[in-house]
C-alpha cells in the first residue's frame, strides 16, 4: 500500500510538473513567419502566397506533425440506407447514408447522418462534424442507427451500442436551433474512420493504406480522420439537397484539431472551425501552457505522425507553429473558440495563434481578426478570422453553435462565401 500510494504520489506529482497554468513562466520564443519564404525572401503578394508559401507550410505540416495522407481510394462508393422525410416531428429530413472505403466485405466503411431542414426550397448549407461515441448519441431520434463502437483502449473490439445512450450526447449537438436556422447537419462517429487508441495503425482505414506507416511522416489518427471528413465531402458533392460549396467543417478538442487540418488540407471546406482545440490544435506550442507537445505525444502517440516526437520539450525547434495551421485555411473563414476554464487547452494560445495568422489574411484582401488584444468572456469577434472565450468549461455548448451559425450567416449568407 506504501508503494502503491508514493507511485501515485510521484505520478501527480509529475502531472502537476508538466503543466504550466502560469503566464510569467512561459518561456521566451520566436515564432516562424508564415509570410518568410524559406529563402528568406518575403510574401508580399497573394500569387507568391499560392504558389510558393503555402505549398512550403504545408509540406512542413505534412513532413513534421500530421504525416501524409492518401488521396480518394479508388473504390470509394455510397449505399443510402434510410430516408425519412419527416424526421424530429416534421422539422428534417433525415438521411442515413455508408460510405464504403473498398469494394471486399471486410474493408473499413463509415456512417454519415444527415439532418436537413424540412422547410428548405433548395440546396443548403451544412455543417459537418465528427461525433465521439456514435451518431445515436447526438439526438433522441429514434430512427438513428445505433453505431458500433470501438473502446478507447488498444486490444477491445467494437461493439454494437445499448439504446440506453441513444441521446446522451446531445446536449453538445444544437440540432433544432442548426435546422431552425437554415442549416443542415452532418455527422460521422469518427471511430468508422480510425479507433482512437494506439493500435500500431492495424484497425480502420490504415488497414488500407500499409505502406503509409514505417516512416517519419506516417498517416497518423488526426489526418486519417481529416481524410475521412474529405471522404464525405465527396459524397455530399453528390447530393442535391446540399449546397457543397458552403460546407462548414466542425470539431471539438480532438476533432478540433482535425477540422482544422481538414480545413488546411482540403480547400473544398467554405468554412473552417475549431472548439476548444488546445495543443496539436489552435493553441501555439512554443508557450508550452496546458498540454504540451511532450505530453501529448505520450498520451496519444497515435495522433501525430512519428516526426512530431522529435520535439517533445523543443518546440522551438519545430519550423511551424499553429498559427501557420491557420494561416493555411485563407482567405477562407475560420473561427477558434476557448473556454475560460479549460485552461489544458491554452485560450491565450488560441488567440494568438488567429492573431498571428491575421497578416496573411490581411494579405490575401480580407479583414483578418478584428481584434488586437484578446477580447472579454462572452465578447466574441467575427472577421474573417472569428474567436471567442466563454464561461466554463472543455465543452460544447449552445453558446459556441449560436456564435458559430451567426459567423457562418455573416459569410454564407451575405456575399462573403467563397
Amino acid at each position: 500500500m506504501i508503494v502503491l500510494a508514493l507511485a501515485m504520489l510521484l505520478f501527480c506529482t509529475d502531472q502537476a510538473a508538466a503543466a504550466n497554468y502560469d503566464e510569467a513562466k512561459v518561456p521566451k520564443y520566436r515564432l516562424p513567419d508564415p509570410l518568410k519564404l524559406a529563402s528568406g525572401d518575403t510574401v508580399a503578394d497573394a500569387k507568391t502566397w499560392r504558389e510558393k508559401r503555402r505549398p512550403e507550410i504545408l509540406r512542413l505540416f505534412q513532413t513534421h506533425m500530421f504525416g501524409r495522407s492518401p488521396g480518394p481510394p479508388p473504390k470509394l462508393r455510397h449505399e443510402v440506407a434510410d430516408v425519412d422525410e419527416r424526421a424530429l416531428g416534421g422539422k428534417a429530413r433525415r438521411k442515413q447514408v455508408t460510405i464504403h472505403f473498398g469494394s471486399a466485405a471486410g474493408d473499413p466503411s463509415m456512417h454519415l447522418l444527415i439532418y436537413l431542414p424540412s422547410a428548405a426550397k433548395g440546396p443548403v448549407p451544412l455543417f459537418l462534424t465528427y461525433n465521439f461515441n456514435g451518431n445515436h448519441t447526438i439526438h433522441a431520434d429514434p430512427g438513428i442507427r445505433l453505431a458500433t463502437v470501438w473502446p478507447r483502449k488498444a486490444g477491445g473490439k467494437p461493439a454494437r451500442a445499448a439504446e440506453k445512450t441513444r441521446g446522451a450526447s446531445a446536449s453538445r449537438w444544437a440540432v433544432e436551433q442548426i435546422l431552425s436556422r437554415g442549416y443542415g447537419l452532418a455527422t460521422i462517429y469518427y471511430g468508422d474512420v480510425d479507433p482512437d487508441f494506439h493500435d500500431r495503425f492495424a484497425n480502420g482505414i490504415h488497414a488500407l493504406y500499409p505502406q503509409l506507416q514505417g516512416r517519419g511522416d506516417n498517416f497518423s489518427s488526426i489526418s486519417a480522420w481529416a481524410w475521412g471528413l474529405s471522404r464525405a465531402l465527396d459524397y455530399l458533392e453528390s447530393d442535391a439537397h446540399v449546397d457543397a460549396t458552403r460546407v462548414a467543417v466542425m470539431g471539438h478538442s480532438r476533432l478540433g484539431k482535425t477540422s482544422l487540418w481538414a480545413g488546411a488540407s482540403d480547400q473544398r471546406f467554405a468554412l473552417v472551425i475549431s472548439n476548444n482545440s488546445g495543443c496539436g490544435g489552435a493553441a501555439l506550442s512554443r508557450r508550452s501552457f496546458g498540454e504540451t507537445v511532450a505530453r501529448i505525444n505520450k498520451s496519444f502517440p497515435h495522433w501525430f505522425c512519428d516526426n512530431f516526437k522529435k520535439y517533445s520539450g523543443r518546440e522551438n525547434d519545430l519550423p511551424i507553429d499553429q498559427h501557420m495551421l491557420v494561416a493555411l485555411i485563407a482567405p477562407r473563414p475560420v473561427y477558434i473558440a476557448s473556454a475560460e476554464q479549460d485552461r489544458w487547452a491554452d485560450p491565450r494560445g488560441e488567440f494568438l495563434s488567429a492573431r498571428h495568422a491575421d497578416g496573411v489574411y490581411r494579405l490575401l484582401g480580407t479583414e483578418g481578426l478584428p481584434a488586437k488584444s484578446m477580447p472579454e468572456v462572452g465578447k466574441p469577434v467575427m472577421g474573417t478570422i472569428g474567436y471567442h472565450i466563454r464561461a466554463g468549461k472543455h465543452n460544447v455548448t449552445d453558446y459556441d453553435w449560436q456564435q458559430y451559425l451567426s459567423f457562418a450567416d455573416q459569410h454564407f449568407k451575405s456575399g462573403g462565401g467563397r
